[in-house]
């Protein structure tokens, strides 16, 4: 089995600020190392509960539409039950449930099947915890 998975974490420092985070490179990066121009799959996971894993263009401005509809669906104000933390943090708990915390992309001849204007990046409103971790996963 271990020819066939092959297991990495990212630490990513996301700032004191919603963020789109891109980690489309690094997956590159990763595949190059391990999937040996294999096919499968990889996984990308963030075991955090205030983050999520998207797949979308960037540099457009698509990342910053991105947070500015998760504002208008999830605004930092002080609806949300759960109250830890700083005023409107509780949006950021819901968040997972409409940025899932997790993409698995298909991974052909050792590289990541994307279309032309995707990239797969790490989702952050939460501008209390400035460092997340990333896990990929390649299963071949």
């Amino acid at each position: 089995m271990t020819d066939s998975f092959g297991t990495r974490v990212l630490d990513i420092r996301t700032g004191d600020r919603e963020t789109v985070h891109d980690l489309t490179g690094a997956c590159a990066g990763f595949l190059r190392e391990v999937a040996q121009e294999r096919d499968g799959l990889l996984n990308v996971f963030v075991p955090h509960a205030t983050a999520g894993i998207a797949v979308i263009e960037t540099g457009a401005g698509s990342d910053d539409d991105l947070l500015a509809l998760l504002g208008d669906l999830l605004p930092a104000d002080d609806r949300w039950q759960h109250r830890h933390g700083p005023r409107g943090h509780g949006r950021d708990h819901v968040l997972p449930a409409l940025v899932p915390p997790h993409a698995t992309l298909p991974v052909i001849g050792g590289r990541l099947d994307l279309g032309t204007w995707q990239s797969v990046v790490l989702v952050d409103t939460n501008v209390s915890n400035t460092d997340r971790q990333v896990r990929l996963s390649f299963l071949g």
